[in-house]
């Protein structure tokens, strides 16, 4: 499944796996939100709420789509966050690994605090 998520200053495909998360999401897609940064992270609401699933990871690598279920949240880290350490992508817990980005995820650096975000499928 692939999923697009843009937002003002520019927009990101992703390629999801079939996971009970993604499934979730897309069911719930399209979604509108406002974004949050955290170090090199974007984050935002989706209103869709989820169990945490037994391969959830808390370093990912960065490009990941990640849905913190803690927050019912997609998490979407481009490098590193506030808590990482050496150069890692550190989420603030452990989230369940839905995909990765088609194209480069540092075009996630043009998300500001506060901007719209719109996910649909692709």
């Amino acid at each position: 499944m692939k999923i697009r998520i843009s937002w003002p200053a520019g927009q990101l495909t992703a390629s999801l796996e079939e996971t009970p998360t993604s499934k979730a999401l897309a069911a719930a897609l399209p979604i509108s939100a406002s974004a949050h940064t955290w170090g090199e992270e974007v984050y935002f609401d989706t209103g869709v709420s989820v169990a945490l699933e037994h391969d959830a990871r808390q370093v990912v690598e960065p490009g990941t789509v990640a849905f913190w279920t803690e927050g019912d949240a997609l998490a979407l880290p481009y490098g590193p966050t506030p808590i990482s350490r050496a150069g890692e992508s550190r989420l603030a817990s452990p989230c369940n690994v839905l995909g990765s980005f088609d194209g480069d995820p540092r075009l996630l650096a043009t998300v500001r605090d506060g901007d719209p975000v719109r996910v649909e499928l692709a």
